[in-house]
């Protein structure tokens, strides 16, 4: 099974409401919104009766335990990450804490234990033998990329039969997340917005892609609201060899559909339709076998 993301430079611009278009155009059988510490494709990525919830532990956190601690003040000399707060007895920041470990092998009461860190929750939607697979992070919470491999691998772990390619939505920017989700990915379409950040992040989520060795693709979303940006893109992708795939114009429409809970491809719209033309567009690439 091929696999494609579906990333941004910056947020706003688009990703996933493109990447919910593409579901319901390919008719795949297996997605996944790595978007941890933000996932809302499940907002218009609804059709899907059976749900199952299960808990995402991150790295052990310290924990201190008041009976034993002697208040000697080793852990809170050691800690590099201000995670311990001194006094009697001595307690650990959960939200700054690294799980490093270090504290517990200083202390020489054996005060200190690593206890399970409960940071996030990882769902599986299933539909008869289609599944789309998500997560959310706790507030404060890091480790981000391990959960977002994490989607992925339950998404890969219960597709059944023979899928053409999955569709990944990534999360804005070029972070821990955004790593782990181009990590095995075939195929990278960018969507990019005509404005001069939108520009300058391009060119970082491209540079990140490239990394992976994944195929590039670019298209722009509400293309007409600067038509010079627009073009400026183009000629960008032009000179470094990125397959443009297309432009999808602002669409007040966009709107409607997403406050009904369904996709820009679910209703007749501008903003479809070009979504409809740049999935025509990139399909070639994502089909094609590698030899």
């Amino acid at each position: 099974m091929r696999q494609l993301v579906i990333l941004s430079g910056k947020g706003g611009t688009g990703k996933t409401t493109v990447a919910g278009a593409f579901i319901r155009l390919s008719e795949t059988r297996a997605c996944a919104d790595c978007d941890v510490d933000a996932p809302n494709l499940h907002l218009v990525n609804v059709a899907y009766p059976l749900r199952d919830d299960e808990p995402y532990y991150a790295l052990p956190l310290a924990d201190i335990d008041p009976a034993l601690c002697v208040s000697c003040g080793e852990c809170h000399s050691i800690c590099r990450f201000d995670a311990i707060i001194p006094g009697g007895p001595y307690r650990v920041n959960d939200h700054s804490c690294e799980g490093c470990g270090v504290c517990a092998l200083v202390c020489s009461v054996g005060a200190i234990h690593m206890k399970p860190h409960h940071a996030g929750n990882m769902t599986l939607y299933k539909k008869e033998n289609a599944v789309f697979s998500t997560a959310e992070l706790k507030m404060g919470s890091g480790t981000s990329g391990l959960l977002v491999s994490q989607v992925k691998k339950r998404m890969n772990a219960v597709v059944e039969g023979d899928i053409p390619f999955s569709v990944v939505d990534g999360s804005p920017g070029i972070g821990c997340p955004v790593i782990a989700t181009l990590s095995g990915a075939d195929v990278t379409l960018i969507v990019a917005e005509p404005s001069l950040s939108g520009i300058s992040d391009l060119e970082r989520i491209v540079k990140t892609a490239r990394g992976f060795g994944t195929q590039v693709a670019v298209c722009v979303n509400k293309a007409d609201i600067n038509p010079a940006r627009t073009r400026q893109i183009q000629e960008y992708c032009k000179r470094e060899g990125l397959f443009f795939v297309g432009c999808i114009p602002y669409d007040p429409l966009a709107v409607v559909a997403v406050n009904r809970g369904v996709t820009i491809a679910d209703i007749q719209c501008p903003s479809g339709n070009a979504a409809a033309e740049v999935y025509r567009r990139l399909l070639p690439v994502i089909t094609q076998r590698s030899h």
